[in-house]
């Protein structure tokens, strides 16, 4: 369909794929999209106060709906017109592919449990479905550009921290066994199982200790001390993974950057 020579399909694309320091319509959506998803989530919080909800409930749900709507005329939008760019051309196979998409998938649940609630009457399914409204917030990774610039790093840095967590993982393993080992004598009521047990190493771990399980005995203690200063750096592993491959993305996209006046590389006269 063209009207005045202009693709409908590929100017709503375009519009909303396209680079909003670019495309002015594009930065409009973006915009409008950010307000709704950082207002959505604002009435979440508000909502879930009874004294709030029980005098504004009405507008809440209201203003859910629309955010709905407009949520899914946007993923719908974006399905009907992904047949626009040659990667997605077929009107099947690339609907799906494009569907099948990381940010996609997120489009869609963050609307999906909205649908679900009518189909059924269950208070406590209700409840999870209400819940998982806090999904529309992933949403903003397709607008922002910080966070699609992390999510790249994550991506170019998976095997690292795959690693990484796999270590850590071993360490809450044979930490919660070997403290389920010396502390069970002591107080089975608190280290009664190795799962339980595991509860004590993830808070040891990651240095929070709420103190409701803790360790006794003298080689306890001492097993514990050792644990302690070992989550402290085994948890700084992936902070600085991801902080060095961050500074690097950086580097890389200002290297490419280029002279909005002359159109030069910026990072050409860096040597």
């Amino acid at each position: 369909m063209k009207i005045g020579g202009l693709n409908i399909k590929r100017r709503v694309y375009s519009a909303l794929n396209a680079d909003p320091s670019k495309d002015r319509v594009s930065l409009v959506v973006t915009v409008v999209m950010i307000a709704l998803i950082g207002l959505n989530l604002f009435a979440i919080i508000l909502d879930s106060v009874r004294s709030i909800d029980n005098a504004w409930g009405y507008l809440f749900r209201a203003f859910e709906f629309i955010c709905v709507a407009t949520f899914s005329v946007e993923y719908l939008a974006r399905i009907w017109s992904c047949t626009a760019s040659p990667e997605y051309r077929h009107p099947v196979s690339g609907r799906l592919r494009f569907a099948l998409r990381p940010l996609m998938l997120i489009d869609l649940f963050s609307i999906v449990p909205f649908y679900f609630s009518f189909a059924t009457s269950n208070l406590l399914y209700l409840r999870l479905l209400r819940t998982l409204r806090v999904v529309r917030v992933a949403r903003l990774n397709r607008y922002s550009s910080a966070m699609r610039l992390l999510a790249k790093v994550v991506r170019e840095k998976r095997e690292e921290l795959v690693v990484t967590f796999g270590i850590a993982l071993l360490i809450l393993i044979m930490s919660s066994c070997l403290m389920y080992e010396i502390e069970n004598y002591a107080q089975p009521d608190k280290f009664s199982d190795i799962p339980s047990t595991m509860w004590w190493s993830i808070c040891t771990l990651t240095t929070v200790g709420y103190g409701d399980i803790y360790p006794v005995t003298p080689l306890g203690k001492l097993i514990a001390a050792f644990v302690s200063v070992l989550g402290i750096g085994l948890f700084a592993i992936p902070a600085g993974i991801i902080g060095a491959a961050f500074v690097e993305q950086l580097k890389k996209r200002d290297a490419h950057a280029r002279c909005p006046h002359c159109g030069e590389l910026l990072g050409s006269e860096i040597k």
